[in-house]
């Protein structure tokens, strides 16, 4: 079960994801490729609707051509 302060948290990430994917000029579709995760998997992560795995936020930040740390910037953002 996800708490609510579980699924505000994995909205956020999910917000934070799509804008880094933005600023790249990726589709959905192209980081979904480079980071060898599903389309439909992407966009539930970016909904908010999914709790990724670990090995597949690392898998996002490779597609991105991020350090994964920065896949958690969203925490300081007010």
């Amino acid at each position: 079960m996800i708490y609510t302060k579980d699924k505000d948290y994995l909205i956020r990430f999910g917000k934070h994801l799509k804008k880094m994917r933005e600023e790249k000029g990726m589709s959905q579709e192209e980081l979904a490729n480079l980071a060898e995760v599903s389309l439909p998997q992407i966009t539930r992560i970016e909904r908010g609707v999914i709790n990724p795995t670990i090995c597949t936020i690392k898998s996002l930040a490779i597609g991105l051509g991020i350090e994964t740390s920065l896949m958690f910037g969203f925490e300081n953002e007010v």
